[in-house]
């Protein structure tokens, strides 16, 4: 069983706590749990602010839109720092209380991609990073290096392999030129769609071993995904038209892994049960002719996005169905 067909979180989770946070998804999610993401603490932990925590040698700080690049290392740049730190630590206390040290364990980690960071951080002039190929180009090397030096620090103080997560949400917009200037008036071009291949696949080369790409976002560009280097494409399911099935059908066919959100990141009216959740994800690969066998090794379990909005009871109640489902589809596919 590949360790990419398994049950995990997208990465972020509700309320302030991280030694909580770290405990919950060290203990329900077995094959490949995650470095939680706390954004309600604000500034420096939300998905543009963390990745201040891990650019080399460009420095980010606040504008009244988000986030911006800036020199030296400001106060952003220290708070973002320091969280990550605590998150880390606290993972790694659950993984040694587990006693998960030592035992050939995999885990993920997230953190924004290269596309939606050029599209989030504003330059000093006011204007979208993605408009200006140069910072586009600085801006994906920095994340790459940073990206590889965290991958290695938590294989190390987890002695654990890691899988690294790109969040791209924004992704489908910059491509097909939806993406808002700084006034009506200022143009955002499309991002060029074999610039958009090369900023992912450098992040692949450079930041080293399997890497998933989640978007949350409805019109994924296939063809891009397609022509890219990533192990894994994470979904919401309820965003996919018939053109992402036939899309998810040839990337399962490349013999790469697709995560199937299936789960709610907001409590529904009523729960689920985890046979109900295998059952869904199963109907997606028997409609697209898939053979059960490949729900062992190439198709993985999620919560739809991430579990930031969802209150603490359903965020543990989210990723324990995906667990119960996914071993469930490993146990025995056909009887699903």
């Amino acid at each position: 069983m590949s360790v990419l067909a398994a049950a995990t979180g997208i990465g972020s989770w509700p309320g302030t706590a991280a030694r909580q946070a770290a405990e919950v998804i060290v203990g329900e999610l077995h094959p490949l749990p995650h470095l939680p993401e706390l954004p309600a603490r604000g500034v420096g932990a939300d998905l543009v602010g963390r990745v201040g925590a891990l650019l080399v040698d460009i420095g980010i700080d606040t504008t009244a839109r988000g986030y911006r690049v800036a020199r030296g290392r400001s106060a952003v740049v220290r708070r973002a720092t320091s969280l990550l730190g605590e998150d880390l630590d606290a993972l790694e206390e659950a993984w040694e209380t587990a006693g998960l040290r030592g035992e050939a364990r995999t885990v993920k980690v997230q953190a924004v991609g290269p596309i939606t960071l050029a599209a989030q951080l504003e330059l000093s002039n006011g204007h979208r990073a993605i408009t200006d190929r140069g910072a586009v180009r600085d801006l994906t090397d920095s994340l790459a290096e940073g990206l590889a030096e965290h991958r290695a620090e938590v294989a190390r103080r987890l002695d654990a392999d890691v899988v690294v997560q790109f969040d791209e949400p924004a992704l489908p917009a910059a491509l097909a030129g939806r993406l808002t200037g700084v006034t009506g008036l200022t143009a955002v071009h499309p991002i060029d769609e074999q610039l958009a291949v090369g900023l992912l696949d450098d992040c692949v080369a450079r930041v080293g071993g399997q890497i998933v790409l989640h978007s949350c976002a409805a019109e994924l560009p296939w063809k891009v995904l397609q022509r890219s280097r990533i192990s894994a494409l994470s979904v919401d399911v309820s965003t996919l038209s018939a053109d992402d099935l036939d899309g998810i059908g040839e990337f399962v066919e490349s013999d790469r892994a697709v995560w199937l959100g299936v789960i709610a990141s907001t409590a529904p009216d009523s729960r689920p049960s985890a046979e109900e959740i295998a059952t869904s994800v199963v109907a997606v690969t028997d409609r697209l002719g898939f053979s059960r066998a490949v729900l062992r090794e190439q198709v993985g379990v999620t919560p739809a996005c991430g579990l930031a909005g969802a209150s603490p009871q359903w965020a543990r109640t989210a990723v324990e169905l995906a667990q119960k489902a996914a071993d469930a589809i490993a146990e025995d596919p056909d009887a699903v």
